[in-house]
């Protein structure tokens, strides 16, 4: 190979892989906001006076029609409602989360995943809602009128719950949060369904005083449990008006009008996502660095009461759960991605991958296993090109010295020089691009393999062995990417390579590199690549020993040696 397209080659390696661990190393990164799932801020409290009860609140109310998912008629809120006098939160427990449901605003101030909790130390169940400064708070409602979206942003709510807990024999249940101002005749009614086993939640707002168009909002960074920084995913806000989805979060506002499908705030793992039955416009703004709000704007009614109907997800990214729901948002497990772009071709690999990985975990319960399996599996897959890839690099290393020879001897002549070496390449039934062609046709299935092991949340928690507790954190002891950088090691020595000593000296730089790199990688990636590694290594020195030993291997010092003494 070319000393230049070796160095082109190892360059471009390091810049792509190295860049983003550089700038990190610097401290050149952004430093990421704080922890979400700690107490709320002075700022908040300050907010707050009054201390935070659970409690249900039985205030003496009177039941209104509110809108169903089922398309049934709804009223304004009725003006005998006795306001609460304290501020109050309610919390609504399911199977699957704990919510706490504040009456100042009538807006979710904490909502707790069961299933899922944050990496030791502090191990806890993993909170969606923004925890850090001053914003508004999921399901809340702005009007372009100050002085109404004050009084209905600050004003205490009503709030009754019909259920103590959900169950299969208790699959649903209710909340009602209630406001009237007897002054303004300002009223509103948020009325959420609960479900068992479900992450959705339905949720009716009816509103009286109000003819203007209103956002329901999302709220401010609801379902992103941390930024991250690498090269692939998208994290912050996402729509879909019109059939047409965006995921590049703006730099400041972003308003898109039209049918809304769904307008979300998205992170690795997790997203919170609203969607409307009718909605005008879908809003995202950027309030911060790595701050992002979202919301949706429902049409001015031209009445004095109207009434809307929305559903909400906050939960994880589950590919089963998120595509039940019909309207697409299982893409946002981007299986496309690399390097700053979503690849269709990858996208293609990677989605049947991910269907193998969860078939061959039906049986195998450790996915530490079912990785192995897998990678096993593709590598088996490959071992015809492969096989084809490594002869023909054995074969340029056995005609080496003849290359050489019409290297010197045409070296003058650049149109004869080619002529003779392809002369010479079809001579010897050698295609000097053999090895390099179906390493190319890999390229995408190993990346797509790589997504999926990054991507999805199926690995989050998810144990091995020994030390190993949670694949899709760094190995804790750094020894998986030592072994790791080790096999690649063996593999480059024992791999045929018609460079010179200097080049296989540089290229030995490499999996230094990749170790260093790989450290800072989820425990299950290095686990697939170090599989790999293995399987590749075992593949060389079986071929070397059963097919490829009567084969001449005469390097180019040999063939000089032979001559001058001739």
């Amino acid at each position: 190979m070319d000393k230049r397209v070796v160095i082109f080659l190892v360059l471009s390696l390091a810049i792509i892989l190295g860049f983003d661990l550089f700038l990190k190393q610097m401290g050149w990164l952004p430093e990421l906001p704080p922890a979400q799932d700690g107490a709320v801020t002075s700022s908040s409290a300050e907010r707050e006076p009054a201390p935070a009860l659970e409690t249900s609140q039985n205030s003496s109310t009177t039941s209104l029609s509110v809108p169903t998912q089922s398309g049934q008629k709804s009223t304004a809120p009725s003006s005998d409602i006795l306001p609460a006098t304290s501020e109050e939160r309610v919390t609504v427990e399911t199977d699957l989360v704990r919510v706490e449901l504040s009456n100042r605003g009538g807006v979710i101030r904490s909502w707790e995943l069961k299933r899922y909790h944050t990496a030791p130390p502090e191990v806890k169940p993993v909170q969606l809602v923004y925890q850090v400064g001053k914003f508004k708070g999921p399901l809340s409602i702005t009007v372009a009128n100050p002085d109404i979206d004050k009084t209905i942003r600050e004003g205490l709510y009503s709030i009754e719950k019909d259920f103590t807990s959900l169950d299969a024999a208790h699959p649903v249940g209710h909340v009602t949060m209630q406001f009237h101002n007897s002054v303004t005749h300002l009223g509103v009614e948020k009325r959420l369904t609960f479900h068992h086993d479900s992450y959705v939640v339905d949720v009716s707002v009816a509103l009286e005083g109000v003819t203007e168009s209103y956002d329901v909002g999302l709220g401010t960074n609801f379902g992103i449990v941390e930024w991250g920084d690498g090269f692939i995913g998208l994290i912050g806000s996402a729509l879909r008006v019109d059939d047409k989805t965006e995921k590049e979060t703006p730099d400041k506002e972003l308003e898109r009008n039209g049918a809304v499908q769904w307008v979300a705030l998205q992170d690795k793992y997790f997203l919170s996502v609203l969607m409307p039955k009718k909605g005008e416009a879908a809003l995202v703004k950027t309030e911060d660095k790595k701050v992002v709000s979202a919301g949706v704007r429902m049409a001015a009614s031209g009445v004095a009461s109207s009434s809307v109907a929305l559903q909400l997800y906050a939960g994880p990214k589950e590919y089963d759960t998120l595509r039940s729901l019909g309207v697409g948002l299982e893409d946002m497990i981007d299986f496309g991605w690399f390097i700053f772009g979503s690849w269709t071709v990858v996208k293609s690999v990677a989605k049947p991958i991910f269907y193998v990985l969860r078939f061959i975990h039906d049986y195998v319960p450790n996915y530490g296993v079912t990785i192995i399996l897998l990678t096993m599996s593709i590598k088996l897959l490959f071992v015809p090109l492969q096989y084809k890839s490594y002869k023909s690099m054995k074969m340029m290393r056995v005609i080496q010295p003849k290359i050489k020879e019409v290297q010197e001897k045409y070296k003058g002549d650049r149109d004869r020089l080619n002529k003779e070496l392809m002369k010479l390449y079809k001579d010897q039934k050698v295609n000097p691009l053999g090895s390099l062609l179906p390493m190319f046709l890999q390229m995408p299935v190993f990346i797509a393999l790589f997504n999926v092991l990054y991507m999805t949340i199926d690995l989050r928690q998810s144990p091995f062995m020994l030390w190993i507790t949670d694949l899709s954190v760094q190995d804790p002891y750094y020894v998986l990417p030592v072994i790791m950088g080790a096999t690649m090691f063996i593999q480059q020595k024992i791999t045929p390579t018609t460079m010179d000593p200097a080049q296989a000296k540089i290229m030995l730089v490499l999996p230094v590199a990749m170790t260093f790199l790989f450290v800072n990688f989820p425990a299950g990636l290095v686990l697939y690549w170090l599989t790999n590694n293995v399987l590749t290594i075992s593949q060389q020195l079986i071929t070397d020993r059963f097919m490829f030993r009567n084969m001449p291997l005469i390097s180019a010092g040999a063939e000089q040696r032979g001559g001058s003494n001739a």
